[in-house]
């Protein structure tokens, strides 16, 4: 990888955030009661971190679609486009039905990661497009799997499974290229967060404005998953 996004990576990907920080001091505490089971702090936090990924590597697969220099890195972005379209069809439904505020834009790290993409150019957008969603995917992953088997909310566990098919899809399709520099990946996996919890929090959304909808593509055969409403 070359020394740029390590030295971009290094500033801005760091395990303990996804691009969302933890709102809530007691995650197991018990903020609602729904008919669907009871709701947590760490419960909420996960559909806005499920929100988050979505509103910057959306973007990410589009801009991958358009200046990937390899088929495999046309379909990794394929892929998040895809991917990303359902799945926040899906969170968007939970958060409905559980009044959870969703937020607009990612988080300054995640829109910082948009930004390094949007500047970079042939094998070194390549490279660093797959390394980042990597390394921010297998996060993810980990993420998941706690709410998975902790959640006692229905819709929760419902988006889970939708967002670990989803995630597992991603980080197949990245390793596929060859690309992803795993040395980097495990290095920003295992670095403890020195980030200030504003650069890594969603801002919320305004007042009165619409929500933003992550469009799947006219041939997405993708769609969200019927347990997930």
């Amino acid at each position: 990888m070359g020394g740029a996004l390590a030295a971009t990576l290094g500033s801005l990907l760091y395990p303990a955030m996804l691009g969302v920080q933890k709102v809530g001091s007691a995650p197991e505490r018990v903020i609602a009661t729904p008919a669907t089971g009871p709701l947590t702090e760490a419960d909420r936090d996960f559909v806005v971190e499920v929100r988050a990924a979505g509103l910057w590597e959306y973007p990410v697969g589009r801009t991958a679609l358009r200046k990937g220099t390899t088929k495999a890195v046309k379909a990794a972005g394929e892929h998040l486009v895809e991917g990303h379209a359902s799945l926040d069809a899906a969170c968007r439904n939970v958060a409905g039905q559980l009044d959870i505020t969703l937020p607009n834009q990612p988080s300054p790290q995640q829109q910082g990661f948009v930004a390094k993409l949007n500047a970079d150019s042939g094998k070194q957008f390549d490279t660093d497009m797959t390394t980042t969603v990597r390394a921010a995917d297998g996060l993810l992953l980990s993420t998941i799997a706690s709410v998975r088997t902790t959640t006692r909310n229905s819709l929760v566990r419902s988006l889970a499974d939708q967002a670990n098919g989803t995630v597992l899809d991603h980080i197949a399709v990245l390793e596929k290229t060859g690309l992803v520099d795993f040395g980097q990946v495990l290095v920003q996996e295992t670095t403890a967060s020195k980030l200030p919890a504003q650069d890594v929090t969603p801002p919320p959304p305004v007042a009165g404005e619409p929500q933003v909808v992550l469009t799947p593509p006219a041939t997405s055969t993708l769609s969200p998953s019927p347990s997930a409403g």
